[in-house]
């Protein structure tokens, strides 16, 4: 598998390649945002590690072109800001994962593989719940015959709970199964912040509300 490090501090794109090369993984290296945006146009790349403030263009610019032009490479984005309004920032833009700097090699190696395997998993065929309708092959949703517009990681969320409806899902399920093992005390935060988004567009408008929540637990899906 072929990875591209999108980082303009050559120290960090230098160890990350290494380490990734350790691990039998091909790695290339971009150090501006512009550079980083046409290798990935041009090559075929199964990860993409994406650094936040890059020289040309910032990160979050290049991964929201990327979506926009339909290239679903995962993509693991790295910053220094590490609040949760930042956090949310970087998903909503379409990247899968997010690391804080500093961070230890190991930690960062684990949310790669742990996109890898997602991005592999057998997506299989539609999926049905109630009235909404799922399509993981291209990424679209729709609630009886209205097409929802959701972000990457929504989307990644709603699917989640539709693989698994009609179960009380805790926090630290959703996050490890959602957030591709970032697990921490922010995301407690983060998550209700996304199923307060999905709410918005998946029962707002909609006679009967699937997403519920379970007090002292978490979130479910369920159809009454």
């Amino acid at each position: 598998m072929k990875i591209l490090i999108v980082e303009d501090e050559k120290k960090i794109a230098n160890l990350v390649k290494r380490g990734l090369e350790a691990e039998n993984f091909e790695a290339d290296t971009a150090k501006d945002g512009e550079e980083g945006m046409q290798m990935v146009l041009e090559g075929a790349y199964s990860l993409v590690i994406l650094d936040l403030m890059l020289p040309k263009r910032d990160g979050l610019s290049v991964v929201k072109e990327l979506r926009a032009r339909k290239v679903m490479v995962p993509v693991l984005m790295l910053s220094a800001k590490d609040s949760s309004e930042d956090i949310v920032a970087g998903l909503n833009s379409g990247s899968d994962g997010y690391v804080a700097k500093p961070f230890v090699f190991a930690e960062l190696l684990a949310r790669v593989k742990a996109l890898l395997r997602r991005s592999q998993r057998e997506r299989g065929a539609e999926i049905r719940f109630a009235d909404l309708r799922l399509d993981p092959v291209a990424h679209k949703v729709w609630r009886k015959d209205k097409e929802i517009d959701l972000s990457a990681k929504e989307y990644d969320l709603l699917e989640f709970f539709m693989r698994n409806p009609n179960q009380a899902l805790t926090r630290t399920t959703i996050a490890e199964n959602v957030w591709a093992d970032q697990v921490f005390d922010s995301f407690t935060n983060i998550i209700d912040v996304y199923i307060n988004y999905l709410r918005k567009k998946v029962d707002r408008d909609a006679d009967k509300r699937l997403i519920h929540t379970v007090r002292g637990v978490g979130y479910i899906l369920k159809d009454e």
